[in-house]
């Protein structure tokens, strides 16, 4: 533990899961919620259930208000990628001098989405893997996978200041801390095997087991990640060349009953990340000359859901 403070913002499952271990843990964590989460986690805590372990945990202030909590040395950014934009104005009051903001949305653009508002300073580039769901409000569930956050400076510079300190405080709740040499290639590598699982799930309306053992949902899946890192290597990504055997044969290590967070939110009429994941190697690919005819199939099959549930929010 120590003096430092830290601000989760989004009370969705990355958000809880993430405030409960740093809580868990001992460190100073403000928890900004909004709506039913906030209700829920202000009157009783965040119940984690992890792994089989249950816990009630209740962060060191949760509000709605970013300037009640003030500036702190490093802020975690939970909220879905389209959330961003909106999201990064309210980082304003958390940031001051030296403050670090850690991306974990899925996609490839929220550093440019954040350094527009914050400056090129403050925002590191981030993704997690772990796989846990938000039963209710304030109730989240870690089912499978080690939690796993790889962060790292644009530039490839090694972490300092307050994004070392973010690090080790992570690392001391549980949380397995990866730096990259290119954070570039390992959000590629992360927006391969997501588009793939989400995609290929919320068109056939499968958990990865069903996914997987179905010839040809396997390959539409396998088409998906083939093209994704096509048009990452078309971009000027160096991707790894075993990248898509490693994302298949991770896909095979998976719990059968697992779900991707895209394909619930579209199963369930909620807006998604649909843009941020399928829609962006769709239009990269038009722009690089790759084509992408697996994902531009997923993207047109999901397209006027995503659209019907936006204008329903």
């Amino acid at each position: 533990m120590t003096d430092k403070r830290f601000a989760i913002v989004g009370a969705g499952a990355l958000g809880c899961y993430f405030a409960a271990l740093m809580t868990k843990a001992g460190h100073h964590v403000a928890l900004i919620a909004r709506g039913r989460h906030l209700e829920a986690i202000q009157r009783e805590g965040i119940h984690l259930e992890d792994l089989g372990e249950s816990y009630r945990l209740s962060p060191a202030r949760v509000t709605d208000r970013p300037a009640d909590v003030g500036p702190v040395d490093a802020v975690v950014l939970a909220v879905k990628a389209w959330q961003v934009p909106e999201a990064a104005d309210q980082l304003r009051p958390l940031v001051t001098s030296g403050t670090r903001v850690l991306p974990l949305q899925n996609g490839i653009e929220t550093w440019d989405e954040l350094a527009k508002v914050l400056g090129d300073e403050p925002p590191l580039m981030g993704l997690c893997r772990v796989v846990c769901a938000l039963t209710s409000p304030g109730h989240v569930r870690h089912v499978a996978a080690e939690p796993t956050i790889a962060m790292g400076e644009r530039n490839g510079a090694g972490l300092s200041g307050n994004a070392a300190a973010l690090a080790a405080a992570l690392k001391a709740s549980g949380v397995r801390v990866d730096n990259p040499e290119s954070m570039r290639a390992a959000l590629w590598e992360k927006l391969a095997f997501i588009a793939g699982v989400s995609g290929a799930g919320a068109v056939a309306r499968a958990n990865v087991g069903e996914m997987r053992t179905c010839p040809p949902t396997r390959d539409l899946l396998l088409r998906i990640l083939e093209e994704v890192a096509g048009v990452a290597r078309a971009s000027g990504v160096p991707l790894a060349g075993d990248s898509v055997g490693r994302a298949m044969a991770f896909v095979d290590s998976m719990a059968p009953a697992s779900t991707a967070s895209m394909q619930r939110d579209i199963s369930e009429g909620r807006p998604s990340e649909l843009e941020a994941i399928i829609g962006i190697v769709v239009r990269l690919g038009r722009e690089s000359g790759f084509a992408t005819p697996a994902t531009s199939f997923v993207y047109a099959s999901l397209l006027p859901q995503e659209l019907r549930a936006r204008a329903l929010a």
